[in-house]
């Protein structure tokens, strides 16, 4: 008979909106056990693109201060793409400072109501423009997925980028086709003068670069090419698997 400290902790994490916002209400407890659970609802409910992520964090036990680091680390995985706040609930002043003692709320800050926290989320970010495209499991795909990349960039007056930006989705298309049976979902964002192109698909591997050649004298992974022409690029865990994404900006023009 296993030993009530051997139980496994128990973690549940609901979904609601407030406002444009995602709201996240974690119940149970926060360890080691359930850490990556609560990191990765964090960043797939970031994934969907929100105004931010909001966790109220009041039904949540953390027996070990540590624990909130949870919320840093899921803040730095969406920071760069789809740089998604995140914002914590707390309205137990005495709880909220144990929080803000840890340190996590210079990433991550903590507020009493959910009212102050949609307040706190003024913002003169340029507006993003979204497109997004469904493509068959064949190889046809590639073609229509760089065609999909310079028709929007062009009709959004950034012709520059698009012949990196073909490079990347055809990589990434590539990948989903060769690796996976998914139907690959390409996701076309344009922020000031930056893109990022994702491709999603449904297995939930991440996409890992590979750093010992398999192909032979002169063999360069297709994710070691999106890596030299990206400013940044990542593999993003959703509900339905992964997104596999880059960003790239005038630095990275060919």
């Amino acid at each position: 008979m296993r030993s009530r400290h051997s139980e496994p902790s128990r973690l549940t994490v609901s979904a609601d909106t407030a406002g444009e916002a995602c709201l996240l209400r974690a119940r149970g407890t926060l360890d080691s056990s359930t850490y990556l659970e609560m990191r990765d609802s964090v960043i797939k409910a970031a994934l969907d693109e929100p105004q931010a992520v909001l966790v109220d964090v009041s039904g949540l036990a953390v027996p070990v201060p540590s624990g909130w680091a949870v919320f840093t680390s899921a803040r730095w995985h969406v920071s760069t793409w789809p740089d998604i706040p995140v914002l914590l609930i707390c309205p137990e002043p005495d709880a909220a400072a144990r929080i803000t003692h840890t340190g996590v709320t210079r990433y991550v800050p903590v507020h009493p109501d959910v009212d102050s926290a949609l307040a706190s989320l003024v913002t003169d970010k340029p507006p993003r423009r979204r497109v997004r495209l469904e493509l068959p499991p064949l190889t046809s795909s590639l073609r229509r997925s760089r065609d999909f990349v310079a028709e929007w960039l062009s009709n959004w007056s950034l012709n520059q980028l698009i012949p990196t930006a073909k490079v990347i989705v055809d990589v990434l298309v590539e990948n989903v086709l060769h690796h996976t049976g998914s139907r690959p979902v390409v996701r076309l964002e344009s922020a000031g003068s930056a893109v990022t192109i994702a491709v999603e698909d449904t297995d939930d591997a991440p996409a890992v670069r590979r750093e010992t050649p398999t192909g032979g004298a002169g063999y360069t992974s297709g994710l070691a090419v999106v890596g030299a022409l990206s400013r940044a690029w990542g593999s993003s865990p959703t509900p339905r698997g992964k997104t596999v994404w880059a960003v790239v900006g005038p630095e990275n023009q060919l």
